[in-house]
């Protein structure tokens, strides 16, 4: 079962205010726990809303609506996507994570994913089989990505815009990182090609 777990918005987070350093080391350890048992499939944390905007749909008409948005507590300030056995699972790891708004009371809300088995009959196999394409080619592009700024920030601790030398060993990493980022986007696509 796969859960998206949202983390929710503060005024601080909302004005833009990043974690300190405790926090960052705090939420690494956190994040690198569930990679290594296989739980975390992606997880960002968002910019504040005064950088978003809104499309709200009213018929075929579509009005966009530039952020910041007022109702902060409805705001996310980053989520996670995890693949676990039961809700009760997920609870587990989630209340294993660190305050993510420190001197504050914050809320993480936690909501299952549908499953391509969800929809039944209305999910034939050809929509499934295209909904399946689309998701796989942005995923493994951006997991590759990300592999690829990791491995250059742990080599010597420069944020990768500093270290222009080493981007054109980017393609070369993201190759040697094809099967880590296959098992990564395997249990993401496994409920779409069913």
């Amino acid at each position: 079962m796969r859960f998206m777990v949202l983390v929710k918005d503060d005024k601080n987070s909302e004005a833009g205010v990043l974690p300190d350093k405790k926090l960052l080391a705090e939420m690494g350890k956190f994040n690198e726990e569930m990679a290594q048992a296989g739980v975390m499939l992606a997880g960002e944390g968002l910019h504040p809303s005064s950088k978003g905007a809104r499309v709200r749909f009213s018929g075929d008409k579509r009005i966009v609506i530039d952020g910041p948005f007022a109702e902060t507590k409805e705001l996310v300030a980053g989520f996670w996507l995890i693949q676990v056995r039961s809700k009760e699972e997920a609870i587990e790891w989630i209340k294993r994570c660190p305050n993510p708004m420190p001197g504050t009371e914050s809320e993480i809300e936690i909501r299952q994913v549908y499953e391509a088995d969800d929809f039944g009959d209305v999910l034939t196999p050809e929509l499934d089989g295209r909904l399946a394409e689309c998701l796989r080619q942005p995923f493994q592009h951006e997991r590759a990505q990300l592999w690829a700024t990791i491995l250059i920030q742990a080599h010597d601790g420069r944020p990768p815009r500093e270290q222009a030398a080493e981007r054109h060993a980017l393609p070369a990493l993201v190759a040697e990182f094809q099967p880590e980022r296959d098992r990564l986007a395997q249990p993401l696509l496994e409920g779409h090609l069913a």
